[in-house]
């Protein structure tokens, strides 16, 4: 069943990992995607592409998308995991200039047509290193916590709009922004039982919950976070 026939969904950062997949099963649910990214390659047929960096101007996007929003999945990420002495003051700004302004940005210039969808639907990716403590996290966990406070206030604010905001928090997830994690057999043994489920996550795992907030079945579920990290945050193996 084509469940987004009629909705127009746009995915921030749909052309790698997560956002890729996640706009595959948008487009094959029958939605009208628009894909804004740096890069646009690999897109599925029909799928609308917009140039964009989220570091920089976003207002490309008023005029390049319709009128009428149903659902926005702001996608882009950073991993950058170093001993907190090695961090410097920018990697702590470029992490919280894509994670958190670069949403705000977005948020901000596409509202108004979300607002007019009647029940729109907001989705930000956040990680479970937010919740659970991990070594050489501290940048990376700081710009994702703030991104969480985000979802929480603004689906507090956006309510009376009809607009719900949630999050998704996974843990390690096999995409090309963790490749280097996940290089060799052994990285990828040792992650994997680092999971109470005995694997790290797939886009597929991921992007599943993002078409479900983005879905109408979860028409009465706002300013939730979404921990889909095959236990991590909250199992603990005996």
């Amino acid at each position: 069943m084509a469940q987004f026939e009629g909705k127009n969904i746009l995915v921030v950062g749909g052309t790698s990992g997560i956002g890729l997949e996640l706009t595959h099963q948008l487009a094959a649910q029958g939605a009208a995607v628009w894909v804004a990214s740096r890069n646009a390659s690999g897109l599925p047929a029909g799928v609308n592409e917009i140039g964009l960096d989220v570091t920089g101007d976003v207002s490309a996007l008023t005029a390049a998308l319709p009128d009428v929003l149903h659902g926005l999945a702001y996608c882009p990420g950073t991993i950058n995991l170093k001993p907190f002495t090695r961090l410097t003051d920018e990697d702590f700004s470029t992490d919280f200039q894509i994670n958190v302004l670069g949403a705000i940005k977005v948020v901000r210039t596409v509202l108004p047509k979300l607002k007019k969808a009647g029940s729109g639907s907001i989705v930000f990716f956040s990680t479970v290193a937010a919740r659970v403590g991990m070594n050489f996290h501290t940048s990376v966990a700081t710009a994702k916590s703030a991104l969480e406070g985000l979802t929480v206030s603004l689906a507090a604010e956006l309510a009376a709009n009809r607009v719900r905001v949630n999050a998704i928090a996974p843990s390690l997830t096999d995409t090309p922004l963790a490749g280097n994690l996940l290089s060799t057999p052994e990285k990828r043994e040792a992650s994997d039982k680092r999971h109470p489920l005995g694997r790290v996550g797939t886009p597929a795992d991921i992007a599943g919950m993002a078409l479900f907030l983005l879905s109408d079945q979860a028409a009465w579920l706002s300013g939730q976070i979404m921990h889909v990290d095959g236990g991590m945050s909250t199992l603990r193996s005996v």
